[in-house]
Parts: structure tokens; C-alpha cells; sequence
């Protein structure tokens, strides 16, 4: 406990120091990055730790930015819209989790497919409400307590303070017994049943609290941007959040950090490649994988569950020459 805390302050201390020495694209980044880490937050959620296959989240980062930039366009106060995408993406969180309740693993994956889809062609064909594929362009940045956000390094602070309140609920919310019925759910839905958790009431939870933390990122996104068109909540981004919380580690609570810092920043990173940063990046992800199936955050587990092995090992061959030495004698 004391070890991940300090690894959390160290963490806190580099997001709060390295920005104000970067240039404006690296500001832009980071605050970027840091959206898609509460994002993913909520995805991990609904795999890590409650144990459900959803490939529909971005259709909630998608419902959130374009109900912000709506309103926001409409002369409706940010602080007034971020709760209408906060309900909204509940409720619809409540009934995309119906399916769960009767489908499972890959055909649950399909369904949350088929409503990303269903989400992304109203926002690319319904031009009279959301621009279809001419966007939402001019999103102004909010103000809090009387002090302008248009600044990137003032955006990227008002965002990563959002990021730190919702990390320290979700925090809470895993540590309740709430968190232990969903890590049971998850583990052993039949054993959890039997201690009289209502499988039916998590399993959608899961669904909603996730998508009520994309709807966050999805409505800081708008104004970070500043255009929002389909494009960044098609399937495809969908896909890309599940690959953050796989890499980082389902189930750990730092992993959106690091997974988000591999689809955003690594990236960025690779650049230099070229023409072949996109190869460069998906051979690197696929090795990965390979190696490291449980995430990057499983590492530390991995060296330990081998070192134990080996005292395990070393224990019984000593007790096999102990026993072998007392019958020779």
C-alpha cells in the first residue's frame, strides 16, 4: 500500500512539473493523454475488475464531447452541460448493459460493437443536430471560479484535477464493498451469486459507471480540441481504449496510465520512424502482448510469482536430501 502511494506522489510530482517546460503541442498532449486516462479508468472498470467485454466505450466519449459542444454552441454554460453528459451517458450505460445480463464474452463484445456503430452514423449522418461530418467547430473552453481555461497549460491543470478527483472516487469506489462484489463478479460469477451479490444490479453498474467516466473525458475533450467530428469515436477508438487497459493491466488501478501513455504518447514518440511509426508502433503492441498478456503493470506480479517458484523448488529439493540423508542413516 505505502509503495503504490509513493509511486502515485512521484507520479503527481512529474504531471505537475514537466508541462510548463514543454511547447504548446506537448502541453496539447499531455492534456490529452490525461483525458484518455479517465476514459480508460472507466473501461477498467467494466473489464478489470467487473469482468464484461465492451467494445462501445468510445461511442460514450463521443456522446459526452458532443453534448458539450451542443449546448456549449447553444449559449449553455459547460458547468451546466458536464452533468446533462454525466446522465445521459448513465442512463444509456444502464440499458447497454442489458445485454450483458443475457450474452456473454465475445457475443457481449459484438453487441457493444453494434451500438458504437449504431452511435457514430447518427453523429456522422444527423447533420441538423451534430454537423455530420463537418464537425462542431469554435467549442469555447470553460472558466472556473472566475479564471480563464483558454491557455493550454491552465486547460491541462483543470484537467488533470478533474482526472485526480474521479481517480480518487473510483479509488474508494473499488476499496467499498461495492469494488469487492465487482472483483468477485468478476473472478467467479456463480460463487458470487451464492454470496448473495445481485449479479443483474453490477453487471450493470459496471456498464454505467464506465461510461459515466468517458462521458467525462468525452465532455473535456470538446473544449480541449475545440472541433469535434465522428472520426474519434468510431469502433476503431473503441478499439484502442480496450488495447490501453490490455497493456497497462486490467484490473491494476494505475493501468490506464500507463496503457493510455502507450496509445497516445508512444505514438507521438515514434515519429521519427516516419512513414513506419504506425508499423513500428503495432509490432511493438503485439510483442507486448505476447510477452506480457497480463499488461505492464503485471510485471512486478511476474517476478514475484518466479521468485516464489524458486524458493518453492529450492525448498523441496532440500527437504528431498533431508529425507534422502535420514534413510541412509
Amino acid at each position: 500500500m505505502k509503495k503504490h502511494v509513493l509511486i502515485g506522489l512521484l507520479g503527481l510530482v512529474l504531471l505537475l512539473a514537466v508541462p510548463p517546460f514543454l511547447k504548446s503541442y506537448g502541453v496539447y498532449l499531455f492534456s490529452t493523454w490525461v483525458v484518455y486516462v479517465i476514459a480508460t479508468m472507466g473501461l477498467n472498470l467494466t473489464i478489470g475488475y467487473a469482468g464484461q467485454k465492451s467494445l462501445g466505450h468510445a461511442a460514450f466519449f463521443g456522446i459526452g464531447a458532443y453534448t458539450v459542444a451542443i449546448l456549449m454552441k447553444a449559449g449553455i454554460s459547460f458547468w451546466f452541460g458536464l452533468p446533462v453528459a454525466m446522465l445521459g451517458c448513465f442512463v444509456i450505460g444502464l440499458a447497454l448493459g442489458f445485454p450483458a445480463l443475457r450474452v456473454q464474452t465475445i457475443y457481449l463484445a459484438f453487441a457493444t460493437l453494434g451500438f458504437n456503430t449504431a452511435i457514430w452514423l447518427v453523429m456522422r449522418n444527423e447533420e441538423w443536430l451534430t454537423g455530420g461530418t463537418f464537425g462542431i467547430n469554435n467549442i469555447p473552453r470553460p472558466g472556473f471560479l472566475g479564471a480563464s481555461l483558454d491557455g493550454n497549460l491552465a486547460y491541462y491543470y483543470f484537467v488533470l484535477g478533474v482526472a485526480l478527483v474521479l481517480g480518487f472516487l473510483l479509488w474508494r469506489l473499488l476499496r467499498s464493498p461495492w469494488g469487492k462484489a465487482f472483483t468477485a463478479l468478476r473472478d467467479n460469477p456463480i460463487r458470487a451469486e451464492s454470496l448473495g451479490i445481485h449479479i443483474q444490479a453490477y453487471t450493470l453498474l459496471s456498464f454505467a459507471i464506465g461510461a459515466v467516466y468517458a462521458g467525462v473525458a468525452g465532455a473535456l475533450f470538446a473544449p480541449l480540441v475545440q472541433f469535434i467530428e465522428p472520426g474519434p469515436f468510431a469502433v476503431g477508438s473503441s478499439i484502442m481504449m480496450y488495447l490501453m487497459v490490455v497493456v497497462g493491466g486490467p484490473g491494476y488501478f494505475f493501468g490506464p496510465l500507463l496503457g493510455s501513455a502507450v496509445g497516445v504518447l508512444l505514438p507521438e514518440w515514434l515519429r521519427f520512424a516516419q512513414g513506419w511509426y504506425l508499423f513500428v508502433f503495432g509490432a511493438m503492441v503485439t510483442v507486448l502482448m505476447l510477452w506480457l498478456p497480463d499488461g505492464l503493470l503485471s510485471i512486478p506480479d511476474r517476478i514475484k510469482a518466479r521468485r516464489h517458484a524458486r524458493e518453492a523448488s529450492a525448498a523441496r529439493s532440500a527437504a528431498a536430501a533431508a529425507a534422502t540423508v535420514g534413510a541412509q542413516s
